[in-house]
């Protein structure tokens, strides 16, 4: 059964990979399941139907509206100048400012997508003015938005934790740390690479200057930098669930989208409304599809069978967790990251337990894993859409984009797989 499970798989992303309409490829993978190993569907599907009530998933819905509302509203656009007071008149310091700036958002929306799409058309055109190559702009805020689905609430790990079973506020603390190190080598890395950039600098201000321009933006910013307070001192307090600070996210930009940054208006905001829909409608598709496939696994004992044929292969942990992470990057460049995970976590997860790694430390290893695939090639969605909004052809936005990967991404791989400690520490401090 373990081939069939196999076949099924190689079939979903071989139709991905073509570019197949997604429900076909899904349709494509259970027909082989159905008339190669001849698996009763009926049952699994009204299954799968009854999954899609669970309360958690509605978190996702909510926290992609919110991020729609946020691109629309002005709320992005005001923590950019924010943090851009601090850093704007240093050399390379533009760049940090994309960084951090598609991390305060990923702290709000839960999505990879929302960076790109609120930060990207405000900061590309801005750092090409400043000498920024466009190509470059564009690599590394694409690349910044996947933070998005690494810094809490993140709709990945909603997904990771309603399928295995786990803590979704460990869940979101096992991906933070990994999150803010990837953050802090993009700025260290784009700060180097800066320097052979003819860059047009802002005066250097004086302590008054500053002092008052970070007063007056401050202001200005702080019913945007209120919302992560909002939502995340609500999930970490106890206060609120993840489905319950999702809903505030919406609730509470709304008001301030129309009232205070007056960025919204019924048009936009019924736009956001529609584009929200649609994205809400693919996920819960591809979720929909995903548990049908893994289910039927599940109940053939895939997961089993494919632990004891690896362990019959080597059982040193070390050369598994390599093999493993190889698999989770193949994987994540080919299907994005919520069917990546509703895929493969519950085939691997038994594996994990083999072997001694927790499931919240998995999570982090699958988020940065999978992450990393939204903008690897040939899926690279996030990458993709980069290109668009900086009006830049894709293949000159693939080598810089490479460079951040190996030096941003690639060592937190190693250290999320190898040092427990990166991913459990602050569950533990919270009790899990």
């Amino acid at each position: 059964m373990v081939e069939v499970a196999l076949l099924a798989v190689a079939t979903l992303v071989i139709l991905l990979t073509l570019g197949v309409p997604l429900p076909y490829c899904f349709g494509g993978a259970l027909m082989v399941m159905y008339f190669v190993g001849d698996v009763i569907m009926k049952g699994n599907v009204l299954w799968g139907m009854q999954q899609l009530g669970n309360p958690v998933l509605l978190a996702i819905p909510l926290f992609v509206l919110a991020g729609t509302i946020m691109s629309e509203s002005g709320i992005a656009a005001s923590l950019l100048r924010f943090v851009n007071t601090f850093i704007g008149h240093v050399r390379g310091g533009l760049g940090v400012v994309a960084a951090v700036s598609c991390a305060v958002i990923g702290a709000i929306s839960g999505s990879g997508l929302t960076g790109i799409a609120a930060i990207g058309p405000l900061l590309i055109p801005e750092m090409e003015k400043r000498g920024y190559p466009r190509e470059y702009a564009t690599a590394l805020i694409a690349n910044s938005s996947i933070l998005g689905l690494l810094i809490p609430p993140s709709v990945t790990m909603i997904v990771y934790g309603w399928v295995t079973d786990t803590s979704i506020l460990a869940c979101f603390l096992s991906t933070l740390l990994p999150g803010l190190f990837i953050m802090f080598n993009f700025s260290v890395v784009n700060l180097i690479m800066s320097r052979k950039f003819p860059l047009i600098l802002d005066d250097k201000p004086s302590f008054s200057e500053l002092s008052g321009e970070v007063a007056r933006r401050g202001i200005h910013a702080f019913p945007a930098l209120l919302m992560p307070v909002i939502i995340l001192g609500g999930i970490y307090g106890g206060v609120m669930t993840p489905t319950e600070a999702a809903a505030v996210s919406v609730i509470y930009a709304i008001p301030v989208g129309f009232l205070i940054y007056k960025g919204l208006r019924w048009s936009n905001f019924l736009e956001a409304g529609k584009e929200a829909a649609t994205a809400v409608g693919a996920i819960m598709l591809m979720i929909l599809f995903s548990m049908i496939l893994s289910q039927m696994f599940v109940l053939e004992s895939v997961p089993q069978k494919l632990v004891q044929a690896i362990f019959e292969i080597t059982q040193d942990k070390t050369i598994l967790l390599i093999l493993i992470n190889i698999l989770l990057f193949l994987v994540g460049m080919v299907v994005n990251d919520v069917t990546a995970i509703i895929l493969i976590a519950p085939l691997l997860l038994p594996l994990m337990h083999a072997i001694g790694v927790s499931p919240v430390q998995f999570a982090a290893i699958m988020g940065v894993n999978t992450a990393m695939g939204g903008v690897t090639p040939p899926y690279a969605s996030i990458l993709y859409l980069g290109a668009r909004i900086g009006k830049v052809k894709v293949t000159k936005v693939i080598p810089p984009a490479m460079i951040l990967i190996v030096t941003g991404y690639v060592p937190v791989v190693f250290l999320t797989s190898f040092w427990p400690g990166l991913s459990t520490w602050l569950p533990s401090v919270f009790g899990y």
